[in-house]
């Protein structure tokens, strides 16, 4: 048997998006965001030199087809070498720019509704929804009700909230309602807890995400921790995880990818900061068993850099995945296969803080040099379960 390894580098879209035009960050389609391509050019123009320097430096993304499958999907050139890995460009069909969306399609599970969104406006939640956070919390109120940056938030409500008790809520373009709230002052668990009740009203109405934000510190120092617990509502058909699972074999997970498929067809989860990720991976190089499937979401280019609008701290973090990914590659065993791709844009150069509406590459170690042209996202999981040998429940087909 032979292992599988798909490793989501969140939000590092490659432009190019044939319906870019119909999504929007503010007033602005996304018409012409690129993730990756506008990076490499600021770098290359002297416009991300803080804690790093000069053009982008990512050659081992490179090799597997990273700059070949940019070209591809935006038609963008930046002379990057030829690939020695197999590469492609992935569009997206269901009608949404986020977490579950990517992921579930990846998996071979397009989303077949339109996610219910909030309005950008204030207050952003229905009264029924307020009445029962309130209700669930104990309280008297919620703060902030609106459209809001996860880190501004809790700096403009973080003392009210300590003040009064009251749980922080926020929206954004996505199918998404986040509470924060202070670890020590509110109580994490009571935290997850009133997340965990909350989520089956939130699902019902078809939102993708109720997430728990908890934070600790004072006024004027307020930490986000890694506490963060997303509440997903559960994809609607079985996923490559189940297909896999549900052959016999193992299906280890890395960052956030338990709470993206509630747990189903999952034996393990590895959770921490990207840098503790990337130990677990290779951990799992070394030590998952023959035939098993190991799934990892790296989520800090979008939570830290994309959403911040942070274009020298993603290329940073784009060369330290480079840079990783170079002494894992060697550890893989013969015929193992290892595919690179993400979920959706995040441009930093963008307005706004929201994804960006981007194909995203395809790229795969293990199955030598080729160009494997434009794609659909289903794609990726047909191709992992028949390299598992695993009976693929999905619309994809086998790209190698």
């Amino acid at each position: 048997m032979t292992r599988a390894f798909l490793v989501v580098i969140d939000s590092v879209g490659i432009g190019g998006a044939p319906d870019a035009a119909t999504f929007f960050n503010g007033d602005l389609p996304d018409t012409g965001a690129n993730t990756l391509g506008h990076i490499a050019q600021a770098c290359a123009a002297g416009q991300a030199e803080d804690g790093r320097s000069g053009p982008l430096k990512i050659p081992h993304l490179n090799a597997l087809g990273m700059g070949a499958a940019l070209k591809l999907a935006s038609g963008l050139d930046l002379g990057w070498p030829t690939p020695t890995g197999a590469f492609a460009a992935a569009t997206e069909i269901s009608r949404g720019k986020d977490t579950p969306s990517g992921h579930w399609e990846l998996s071979g599970v397009p989303v077949p509704w339109d996610w219910h969104t909030f309005p950008n406006e204030m207050p952003a939640f229905p009264q029924d929804v307020t009445d029962r956070i309130c209700e669930l919390a104990g309280t008297t109120g919620i703060l902030a009700n609106c459209y809001a940056s996860g880190t501004e938030v809790i700096d403009d409500f973080g003392p009210q909230h300590v003040a009064t008790g009251q749980p922080i809520c926020y929206t954004s373009v996505d199918s998404v309602l986040q509470i924060a709230a202070h670890e020590d002052r509110f109580g994490l668990d009571r935290l997850l807890t009133l997340c965990q009740d909350l989520a089956p009203m939130l699902h019902d109405m078809k939102v993708g995400r109720v997430i728990a934000r908890p934070f600790t510190g004072e006024d004027g120092n307020f930490q986000r921790t890694l506490n963060r617990l997303d509440y997903a509502i559960s994809p609607p058909a079985p996923t490559l995880c189940d297909w896999v699972h549900g052959a016999g074999r193992s299906v280890q997970a890395i960052g956030k990818i338990g709470d993206i498929f509630s747990m189903r067809g999952i034996d393990e989860v590895r959770k921490g900061a990207d840098t503790t990720l990337m130990d677990h991976l290779s951990d799992l190089i070394d030590t998952a068993p023959d035939g098993g499937f190991v799934f990892a979401n790296f989520v800090e280019f979008d939570s830290l850099y994309g959403h911040r609008r942070d274009v020298s701290g993603y290329a940073r973090h784009l060369e330290w995945f480079d840079a990783a990914l170079s002494a894992l590659l060697p550890k893989l065993r013969a015929g193992d296969l290892l595919c690179v791709t993400a979920d959706h844009g995040n441009d930093p150069t963008w307005i706004g803080t929201d994804h960006t509406r981007e194909r995203v590459p395809i790229l795969i170690h293990g199955a030598g040099a080729r160009d494997l042209g434009h794609v659909a996202f289903v794609d990726v999981a047909t191709t992992i379960a028949t390299h598992l040998g695993v009976l693929s429940q999905g619309p994809g087909k086998n790209l190698l």
